[in-house]
């Protein structure tokens, strides 16, 4: 495997192992959530080629995010050897705490008003859910991300019908509504544990990783499909996501659209995160040079948290100095290449002074607070 480069989600640079093809993941799902949020809402119907490859990131980047937060938290609390005694303590404090700032980060950026919904506090909350399994073997793991995928989305549909109103359980409301509810996020992470719980080391598994990712994606959005034209499924489901959004009925449990937050849905981009991150395996192993050709999305990747800050941050000096629109349609792909380019100029040029990005020395130094603890 390649190396030399941080595997934190989001990173810090404190992991145990530091490998160049998780870097490479996480850059791509770092471009891809830019796409999601300042590339347009395209209909692919109605725009084609480019409409179709705008598609593919919306749902899918920060499920890819997910899963390498997953991961991430069997790395900090030992992957080959689960870290115990004073160690163990300490690598749970780290985990617990780093959860704690990335809701306070959430809640900053959502602060700012950019009209894009934040995901950090749902990871910092999926963290904190997640964590006494870390001590879980890979098979403990993969049968809890398919079971919390299987029930947990119908669990989510239930409590938004019966559940008490938002304004008056925000914990509630957290947990069951909004764009990242925690309920249907946490599968994604506890399938990022079970990767990271694997024997990584050979190509076979990294074969085998991306085949039962294939699998998953076509059980995930072909069962979808199916289920949409063979079972007597209302029109308006079969139509692109506004159409049927905010409609309380059970059909829409049959979706596998972006954030439908669904079993298909969660089947399906789990599955496309173990394709991506199968893929950024064998391509670092089977080509060695091509790092330095994509080293700018790896640099990217190495400090994915303040590549996901500044595009807030950037996104709010549009609209609110620049006077100009970064979500709307005309001109998104202009502003999308703009922040790609600019992003990853900058991270480039910081890794060539430093070796972490700002927010990860200042997450580092935050989480180093649990070597206190005895």
């Amino acid at each position: 495997m390649a190396r030399n480069s941080s595997i934190e989600g989001p990173s810090d640079g404190s992991a145990e192992d530091r490998l160049v093809d998780i870097d490479l993941a996480r850059g791509l799902a770092v471009f891809g959530m830019y796409a999601a949020h300042v590339g347009g809402d395209p209909i692919p119907d109605d725009l084609g080629l480019i409409g179709n490859l705008m598609e593919l990131p919306l749902g899918r980047s920060s499920a890819l995010f997910a899963v390498l937060a997953g991961f991430s938290i069997i790395l900090i609390t030992g992957r080959k050897a689960r870290k115990s005694g004073e160690a163990g303590r300490q690598a749970v404090a780290r985990v617990a705490i780093r959860a704690l700032v990335l809701l306070a980060i959430g809640s900053i950026l959502t602060r700012l008003g950019t009209g894009i919904a934040v995901i950090l506090k749902t990871y910092g909350i999926c963290f904190l859910l997640v964590l006494p399994l870390y001590r879980r073997s890979a098979q403990q793991l993969g049968l809890l991300a398919a079971g919390t995928a299987l029930v947990l989305p119908q669990m989510r549909f239930l409590l938004k019908l019966f559940g008490p109103e938002g304004s008056l359980n925000p914990v509630f409301d957290f947990m069951v509504h909004g764009a990242y509810p925690a309920m249907t996020w946490v599968p994604f992470v506890i399938a990022g544990m079970a990767i990271a719980r694997l024997s990584l080391n050979t190509q076979a598994m990294h074969w085998r990783l991306g085949l039962e990712g294939v699998a998953l994606a076509v059980l995930g959005y072909g069962g979808s499909w199916l289920a949409l034209r063979l079972l007597p499924v209302p029109a308006v489901f079969r139509e692109p996501l506004d159409s049927w959004w905010y409609l309380d009925s059970p059909w829409s449990l049959l979706v596998a659209a972006p954030h439908s937050e669904t079993t298909f849905s969660i089947l399906g981009n789990t599955g496309c995160a173990m394709i991506v991150l199968a893929a950024c395996w064998l391509a670092m192993d089977g080509l060695p040079h091509l790092q330095k050709l994509v080293w700018p999305i790896i640099a990217v990747g190495s400090m994915s948290l303040t590549a996901y800050v500044l595009h807030i941050v950037g996104v709010a000096y549009l609209e609110r100095i620049m006077g100009i629109d970064a979500l709307e349609e005309d001109g998104s792909l202009s502003v999308l290449f703009g922040f790609v380019v600019v992003i990853s100029t900058f991270a480039v040029l910081w890794l060539r002074a430093f070796q972490r990005g700002p927010m990860e020395v200042l997450m580092g130094r935050i989480t180093d607070l649990a070597h206190h603890i005895r």
